[in-house]
């Protein structure tokens, strides 16, 4: 089984986390949602509050099949604010396992030197850090090169989820997924 790690920030983007981690679990990958720091409750960008299943340092040392990055503006600014999160998507590139961002959250990626002479899309507004980092950038909704997927915005979650769950489990499984949620 499939195994993914789901960030949460402070001001995450609420239908970015829940599509991902919705989809992928529905798709048969063991999903872990992970907090910045050691506080469990993490509040959305609009209010919600999701409990995070562990703690980042709970974590340490662990890499699982892809670790995934929702967006939203303040959730972002805390993600891109954490070295020993950069450190970690680093150390997931290093070990040939997927990366994935939304919305505004691949300019984490940017930020950590993953998006080096790699295709990748992200909010509108946010190009210029996606390409001051030396990624070419696309308006596609959902981009992967290699092991590095992003998307544009809560509007894309669902087909982003979708295409991260194709990358761990196969083209059918997505297909099933996607068929039964209507996506397809």
């Amino acid at each position: 089984m499939a195994t993914a790690h789901v960030y949460l920030a402070p001001g995450f983007e609420e239908v970015e986390f829940v599509s991902i981690v919705d989809v992928l679990r529905r798709g048969g990958v063991f999903v872990s949602t992970i907090a910045l720091d050691d506080t469990l409750s993490v509040e959305g960008a609009h209010g919600i509050v999701i409990q995070a299943d562990l703690p980042f340092a709970a974590v340490d040392g662990e890499i699982a099949d892809a670790i995934v990055l929702p967006g939203g503006g303040p959730g972002t600014q805390a993600l891109a604010a954490s070295a020993d999160l950069a450190d970690r998507l680093r150390a997931y590139r290093d070990a040939g396992k997927r990366v994935a961002a939304v919305c505004a959250a691949p300019t984490v990626l940017a930020k950590a030197g993953l998006l080096e002479g790699k295709s990748a899309t992200c909010f509108p507004g946010c190009e210029p850090v996606l390409a001051g980092h030396g990624a070419t950038v696309s308006t596609y909704q959902v981009v992967t090169d290699g092991l590095i997927t992003t998307s544009r915005a809560a509007g894309t979650s669902g087909q982003f989820a979708l295409e991260v769950l194709r990358l761990l489990a196969g083209d059918a499984k997505a297909l099933e997924v996607g068929r039964a949620m209507l996506y397809l």
